[in-house]
């Protein structure tokens, strides 16, 4: 076949068959197995282009080969750029199977065990914990802080206590300098902190009135004349109750996720169905999941999964499920706040509302936003501030710096330590100017 562009060169011989010779075994003796191996392995990326040509020098030496697309436009091989890498077929596999292998090309995972950080224990090492009496029995209470700074009382939500609700948010370090300032008050509600015994079936539990009012058994304990309250959910409601009827012995409040209304019918529908299987068959996980939705708002398992899984592992292990039970129904059983807003210059209703200033706050994903909304219009617009905090639904978790920073500058416009706060915030905000420059 004469030579033409895109037709074959013949490679030796110059016969009518010359051009077949150097496309079958070659006729030189026998080849180790490496040789054999990269003749194998030439072939294959040949075999990738329909035009590929075989060239061969004149000392005898292998056959190699030359893509059509790695030459340059003078016909010469450009062989600056290496070949891609071949996928291998059975045979190939066999051949390089008898090469040795690297024994860490391949590592298996046959242990592997999560381990969820426990950063509640530094809180609770650093309480100082106390039983107080009061008419409804004792309450324990974890004091946090020098007992001669000005005190912040905190109530926890449905499912928690002092140590699940609030150990990461005062571990924050803008809320632990903050505690140079302030001494917190951690206050639970009977028969749900950790380790709790189960309360006997004639046990009358609280309701929320009477856990409001629990809180001057406290007061008189710690001789506080005046606090600032910081509850969630279920303890923002008991201490807007107790302010309301101690306006002056509440300085401040920061409720987040409050309710001021009584249990709608879905929402008392499904706590009645909650607290009948807590008390027969304990953390069920109809219970569980709804417990998540109270907390995360929906879809909690897309969030932080450490975080959920640290919050499942206290409902499952941490909580009563007989006590929580008790404090559930006292929570659907809850009546309204009959609070009004009373508009400036006209006369004082029946109904008055909070007098001192409130920080009403709330989560982007909570499901608790319509009874913000609710509570904020009931409110005096200005003794009030209502926020909504993107991208969270358990605001304490989620977004404690966020929080920390509102709760700062809330306390620092109502006149407490604030040459210390703004001293704080300095900190605060070079801290996140370093952070934004590295």
């Amino acid at each position: 076949m004469p030579q033409s562009d895109g037709g074959y060169v013949s490679l030796g011989g110059g016969g009518p068959n010359s051009i077949y010779n150097s496309t079958t075994e070659p006729q030189s003796g026998s080849k180790s197995v490496m040789e054999t191996v990269k003749r194998v392995i030439g072939t294959a990326i040949g075999a990738q282009d329909k035009h590929a040509l075989l060239e061969r020098d004149g000392t005898g030496a292998q056959p190699y080969i030359v893509s059509a697309r790695d030459r340059d436009k003078t016909g010469k091989s450009a062989n600056a750029r290496m070949p891609s890498a071949p996928a291998h077929t059975a045979e190939e596999a066999r051949l390089l199977g008898a090469m040795p292998v690297d024994p860490m090309d391949d590592i298996e995972l046959r242990s592997v065990q999560l381990q969820y950080p426990n950063q509640r224990g530094s809180i609770v090492g650093a309480c100082d914990l106390r039983r107080v009496p009061t008419d409804k029995g004792d309450i324990l209470v974890a004091v946090q802080g020098d007992t001669t700074k000005p005190a912040i009382v905190t109530y926890h939500d449905l499912g928690l206590n002092y140590a699940s609700s609030f150990a990461g948010f005062f571990n924050f370090p803008t809320m632990r300098s903050l505690l140079d300032n302030f001494c917190v008050y951690h206050v639970n509600a009977p028969g749900q902190e950790d380790g709790a015994p189960t309360f006997p079936e004639d046990y009358v539990y609280p309701t929320f009135d009477e856990l409001a009012s629990q809180m001057l058994f406290v007061m008189t304990h710690f001789n506080l004349k005046s606090i600032i309250g910081f509850g969630v959910g279920a303890g923002a409601n008991i201490l807007a109750r107790f302010a309301l009827a101690n306006p002056d012995k509440v300085g401040a409040l920061c409720l987040i996720n409050c309710s001021s209304t009584a249990a709608g019918w879905i929402e008392w529908g499904y706590q009645l169905l909650n607290t009948r299987n807590l008390r027969t068959k304990g953390m069920t996980q109809g219970v569980l999941d709804y417990l998540m939705w109270h907390h995360f708002g929906r879809n909690p398992e897309e969030r932080n999964l450490d975080l959920v899984q640290l919050y499942k592992s206290n409902f499952e292990r941490s909580i009563n499920p007989v006590n929580l039970a008790m404090l559930i129904d006292a929570y659907i059983k809850r009546t309204d706040l009959n609070i009004a807003r009373t508009p400036s210059g006209s006369p004082q209703t029946s109904a008055p509302s909070l007098k001192m200033p409130v920080l009403n706050i709330t989560g982007a994903l909570s499901p608790h936003i319509d009874d913000t909304v609710t509570f904020n219009g009931r409110l005096i617009p200005e003794k009030t501030n209502w926020m909504k905090i993107s991208d969270c639904g358990l605001v304490l978790e989620e977004q404690p710096g966020k929080l920390a920073e509102a709760f700062r500058l809330f306390l620092q416009g109502e006149g407490y330590a604030v040459g210390a706060l703004q001293k704080l915030g300095k900190l605060s905000r070079q801290g996140t100017v370093e952070s934004l420059s590295q």
